[in-house]
């Protein structure tokens, strides 16, 4: 069978899945007109830039096998790392998060940087505030908590690609070193900082592991995690490695995913969600608010205050902001990345990654990467309606003063 014919097959058994619509040519045309003016008024009075990320995306795609560490083929990487998910013991999971955890990045970040932006977390929405807005101020609720002066030096603990690390370097004017487990990360963020002279000599990914920090003790004034340390194998073994290279008195300030008091362990649809979160999200296995407040006093900090920003004495809660979760709701906007979502959306996107991977330009096992990110999108959106998950389990520690 010829690509060509492979092509024909594909559309066709696409279509053939899709309700039957009678469309006129007149119609057609409307909505493809529509279509183009959207994208071509968000290009030219947005900053959201659709065309140059689509292009970005495509060309990282081509050039992702380049890149992998975690195997030679995205095929076997997404494959090694459904394997790795498909153990039904933690343990399996927890003594392999290395390789977990890495493969979850080098398949997922290309994914994350096109639908996301360079800053790979979650947060509520005021009304008056756009997304970036919302995502910036964020950080610098966090990052207001840090206590560090203008020469501090500042670890940020699972950096990714380093969007919040610029952020909060601007806002803060301190130095930052950011680590991430996953070497096309450490590439793809010191080359974006490279280009931006606001952070020129302030910031720096490099490669390591947060649960065998490669810093020297009481070398950080401060650090914090956004959605990060939900990663580690144990968080009482992570936070300590934290708590070790901070200078007595530094602050760790973080955002942790956990489940909630809701979350019922006997619940199958409960299970069902989490399962699909650590699946979809690189996850060993998520514990709880309360393990991690323990984990935190376990490690030695001394708690200046924790609390859950989605709980009832939140702005999501009382209606005043838009819910964190909002991003994954289903959207019939076409420039939305919440278009995916939505049942046609869903067709389409995972339809177009297929043609993608057929004509060559995305390596094959692109689609299976892009399906358990999208079903673990369903699953974090369906924990966080249902309150049994959060994202923003506000935790700010303090190592003590020596005596």
């Amino acid at each position: 069978m010829t690509l060509l014919d492979n092509l024909r097959l594909d559309v066709t058994t696409v279509l053939s899945k899709m309700p039957t619509v009678n469309i006129k040519t007149s119609d057609a045309s409307i909505v493809a007109a529509t279509v183009v003016g959207a994208v071509t008024a968000a290009q030219l009075f947005t900053d959201w830039d659709p065309v140059r990320r689509c292009f970005r995306f495509w060309s990282q795609l081509r050039n992702h096998e380049k890149k992998l560490s975690c195997s030679d083929s995205v095929h076997e990487g997404a494959q090694g790392y459904l394997d790795l998910h498909a153990a039904k013991d933690v343990e399996t999971r927890t003594s392999n998060y290395k390789s977990l955890v890495n493969a979850y990045y080098d398949l997922a970040t290309v994914f994350y940087e096109w639908g996301w932006g360079p800053c790979f977390h979650f947060h509520y929405k005021f009304p008056f505030e756009s997304f970036w807005e919302a995502t910036r101020r964020h950080e610098y609720q966090l990052a207001a908590k840090l206590n560090v002066t203008r020469e501090g030096h500042v670890l940020d603990v699972g950096c990714g690609i380093g969007g919040p690390m610029r952020n909060i370097a601007r806002f803060l004017s301190c130095k930052i070193t950011g680590l991430t487990l996953n070497p096309y990360q450490v590439d793809r963020g010191n080359e974006i900082g490279a280009r931006d002279p606001t952070v020129a000599g302030k910031t720096n990914l490099v490669q390591g592991d947060f649960m065998d920090l490669p810093f020297d003790k009481n070398s950080f004034q401060a650090a914090y995690a956004i959605e990060a340390t939900c990663h580690a194998p144990d968080r009482v073994q992570c936070y300590k490695q934290v708590y070790d290279v901070l200078e007595p008195g530094g602050r760790f300030v973080l955002y942790e995913w956990c489940m909630t008091d809701k979350y019922d362990p006997n619940n199958e649809e409960h299970q069902h969600m989490k399962k699909k979160i650590e699946e979809g999200n690189g996850l060993p296995d998520i514990t709880t608010c309360k393990e991690c407040l323990k984990a935190m006093e376990e490690a030695g900090f001394e708690i200046v205050e924790a609390y859950d920003y989605a709980d009832e004495d939140g702005y999501e809660h009382r209606g005043l902001a838009k819910p964190w979760y909002t991003p994954l709701m289903p959207s019939w906007n076409p420039l939305s990345q919440r278009f995916q979502f939505n049942w046609l959306g869903a067709i389409i996107t995972n339809s177009a990654i297929r043609m993608l991977e057929i004509l060559w330009i995305a390596p094959k096992g692109t689609k299976t990467t892009q399906k358990y990110l999208q079903d673990g999108g369903f699953a974090l959106r369906d924990a966080g309606k249902a309150k049994i998950f959060t994202t923003a389990y506000f935790m700010v520690g303090e190592k003590p003063m020596a005596k």
